[in-house]
């Protein structure tokens, strides 16, 4: 028989969200971690709830040990997270925690794109150089899991430079930094103005690779209609023949003589129905790179267009309201202010006896109705 201990006031279970702040936005990518904090160096399972029921297999949420990861948050990622640790005292007892819940809540605005990767790639190999970008004065910061153990704020890195984060300021771009990729650059990268998390950028999702075949998609979302190329580079040699993944089925076979190893697969007016992961092999199987997600978002033209709409239709029904009124005249125009063409060929002083005489007359039947002749 198994004995469950409760948790002792020793050991306690929290979640930390990254990146921090009380929003996440569609397209990213979000990382969960489960910490128990304790004076024992106990190995523990952890077992991951939504809605306080066990989390349902999705290809875009991956669980590692006590990490959850979410790539490309969509509307259905909102909710409460809670995760559960537990360890063996002994074959026939255990210890239990369960955390408090962490509340994901989905924006349905755009992240401000303030920061950029060049090359705009969610993988890359070890050894090749990329360029992280923030706004001048902001803070770039960089949550790995490989290095976690060894920094201080549960594996978070920040600079208002590049030093600490082992890169080095680009000469031409005073607000860039310049990374040689190794190991600990795999992660997440964000930037931080002055408010902090509440206000930090998008974020964008990194992988550092050791294999011999990566597959580089744009690191942030791209929009309906755009032309969308994959890149399926070789670390070494000539392969003429790559096969494409999507999801796990075979999209298609492209055959180059490229001299630097990279074959390309193009998708031209990409669709929301392009969304997914996508990997390449080589055509004999025996080399195959990690899966890649390529993030689709509707198309921005439509917001601009509905923008652009709103400033336009007003200054459209402003002076077609103010014609109508005027035309079936309910507006107070005085005769002062009519135009001289609309007015009467008759002279002026015609008109005026002419209207005269007509509440002339108009009186005098009145008269005769109230006081008749006898």
């Amino acid at each position: 028989m198994n004995i469950i201990l409760i948790s002792s006031l020793l050991e306690t279970l929290k979640i930390s969200v990254w990146p921090p702040g009380s929003n996440i936005y569609l397209g990213e990518c979000v990382l969960l971690r489960c910490s128990v904090e304790s004076s024992l160096g106990s190995a523990w399972s952890y077992r991951w709830f939504k809605h306080q029921s066990a989390s349902t297999p999705n290809p875009r949420h991956r669980v590692s040990g006590d990490s959850y990861s979410i790539t490309a948050v969509t509307g259905e990622d909102a909710g409460r997270y809670r995760c559960q640790a537990k360890r063996w005292e002994s074959n026939t007892s255990s210890v239990e925690l369960l955390s408090q819940p962490a509340v994901l809540s989905v924006s349905e605005l755009p992240p401000p794109s303030l920061l950029t990767l060049t090359p705009s790639s969610r993988q890359l190999y070890r050894g090749e150089r990329f360029t992280v970008r923030c706004p001048s004065g902001w803070m770039l910061r960089q949550w790995s899991d490989e290095q976690r153990a060894v920094r201080k704020s549960g594996g978070v890195l920040v600079t208002d430079r590049c030093s600490p984060l082992g890169g080095a300021v680009a000469a031409d771009k005073l607000d860039a930094c310049t990374f040689t990729a190794i190991g600990g650059s795999s992660g997440l990268y964000w930037c931080e103005g002055l408010e902090g998390p509440e206000g930090r950028s998008n974020a964008v999702n990194l992988t550092v690779s050791n294999g011999t075949i990566i597959l580089k998609t744009p690191a942030s979302p791209v929009f309906e209609g755009d032309k969308v190329v994959l890149y399926c580079q070789y670390w070494t040699g000539n392969h003429s023949r790559t096969t494409f993944f999507k999801n796990g089925a075979e999209v298609d076979t492209y055959s180059s003589s490229s001299s630097d190893g990279v074959i390309n697969m193009t998708i031209e007016n990409v669709t929301r129905r392009d969304e997914g992961f996508y990997k390449c092999a080589s055509r004999d199987g025996k080399m195959e790179s990690p899966e890649s997600w390529l993030s689709v978002r509707p198309d921005a033209g439509s917001w601009k267009w509905i923008i652009v709409s709103c400033g336009i239709i007003p200054l459209v029904l402003i002076p077609l309201t103010v014609w109508l009124l005027r035309h079936h005249r309910c507006w107070p125009f005085s005769k002062e202010n009519l135009p001289a063409a609309e007015l009467p060929a008759t002279k002026q002083d015609v008109t005026e006896v002419q209207w005269d005489l007509s509440w002339m007359e108009m009186s005098h039947l009145l008269d005769r109705q109230l006081y008749p002749v006898t």
